[in-house]
């Protein structure tokens, strides 16, 4: 079984809610990646959402665009990640799921990529600027692994629209919390956990939100009618709070507040 359907079968057999922090790979260098990722795996995190730098993502706010900055400066290129994912993996089960645009993904080779990455140890692709409908040659790779394809679904999405996105979808369903870019928010739209009760009445995949989730409080909020979170900018704030300090402190303190989001996640 796919990591990423075995962890949510855990959790729905738990009752908890799933922690899915986001790491941009390479920020600040790939080394400290792996290091960071591990940290989060043993402070509770249920699922990786790792980054690939792209020169012009279109869906991030300036923290995150600033973090994708410092790792395109560091080097960072899609076949070194995957090499840092295939060593990771002699010792860390965590799911992990790869966020790239697509830009990145057509000029390695889709099934090249799919083939490459999941060999190293990718269990999912998220695609930020490729509808379901331009993912064929995408989701038809990825089915060949039982490779997870996850697609996003805003609280406006039209009913039609979600039905559509939802046979696309394997894995989880990308839920996002407000239109617009990434970014951490003190507070959460007001009519989101309306939206997400009537969504999760039309899907048929876990829905994890994303976009906007930073305290354990709205962990809990969230958790509460939804499947699970993603958390991006905040923790990536984090990460450059405590950097200055020295990647071993940044590394403890980011694994501190990952482990607070991954209690209130899985309800304790």
């Amino acid at each position: 079984m796919n990591r990423i359907d075995a962890q949510f079968a855990r959790l729905r057999e738990a009752k908890q809610g799933a922690f899915c922090p986001y790491v941009c790979a390479g920020d600040p260098d790939l080394a400290v990646t792996a290091e960071l990722i591990a940290e989060l795996a043993r402070r509770g995190a249920d699922c990786i959402e790792l980054g690939v730098p792209f020169s012009d993502p279109i869906a991030d706010g300036p923290v995150l665009q600033a973090a994708t900055q410092r790792a395109l400066r560091g080097g960072v290129t899609m076949r070194r990640i995957l090499a840092m994912v295939r060593a990771l993996r002699r010792g860390c089960t965590v799911p992990m799921a790869l966020m790239s645009y697509y830009n990145p993904i057509h000029r390695y080779g889709v099934k090249r990529l799919v083939d490459d990455a999941v060999s190293a140890g990718i269990d999912g692709f998220i695609v930020p600027d490729l509808p379901p409908e331009d993912a064929g040659e995408l989701i038809a790779a990825a089915r060949g692994h039982d490779a997870k394809t996850i697609f996003f679904i805003a609280p406006t999405t039209p009913a039609a629209r979600v039905k559509q996105i939802d046979r696309a979808t394997t894995g989880f369903v990308y839920c996002l919390s407000v239109t617009g870019i990434t970014g951490a928010r003190r507070t959460l739209p007001a009519q989101l956990r309306r939206d997400l009760k009537r969504l999760k009445g039309r899907t048929h995949h876990p829905l994890v939100v994303g976009f906007g989730v930073s305290v354990p409080q709205q962990v809990r909020q969230m958790c509460a009618v939804a499947d699970g979170v993603i958390v991006g900018s905040a923790m990536t704030a984090q990460m450059q709070k405590h950097i200055a300090a020295g990647v071993k402190t940044m590394i403890r303190r980011v694994g501190e507040y990952a482990a607070e989001m991954a209690r209130a996640a899985h309800g304790r």
